[in-house]
């Protein structure tokens, strides 16, 4: 788990929210969020971007215990990770996008580049 964000939640509640949020984001290509979990979602699936270019068996798994749909997993691995093979990470941009309007939490959207 990187960083140290804790985002009210407990470990296993965090682990959960964030493993489905990179899923959604990785499925749909875009996702608004606020502004401290689209910084938290960015290296998690930045890392399964990474190992979708390594095209083998025990990256597949390695993703499919992380991503919470298979069908998404192998979208990562045909399409989105051929998409970055020339690139050295930097896959993902968050954009500050102003407070919403209910609790006044910064909002951003994250998408890939």
């Amino acid at each position: 788990m990187p960083g140290t964000r804790k985002l009210g939640k407990t470990t296993a509640q965090r682990k959960a929210m964030l493993r489905q949020q990179v899923t959604d984001f990785l499925d749909n290509g875009r996702m608004e969020t606020t502004y401290t979990r689209a910084k938290e979602i960015a290296p998690m699936a930045e890392k399964m971007i990474t190992l979708g270019k390594k095209k083998d068996m025990a990256a597949y798994r390695q993703a499919l215990a992380f991503i919470t749909r298979e069908e998404v997993a192998k979208k990562v691995f045909d399409t989105i990770a051929p998409k970055y093979a020339d690139r050295n990470g930097g896959y993902t941009r968050v954009t500050r996008t102003g407070v919403r309007r209910g609790d006044a939490a910064e909002t951003a959207v994250i998408e890939l580049v």
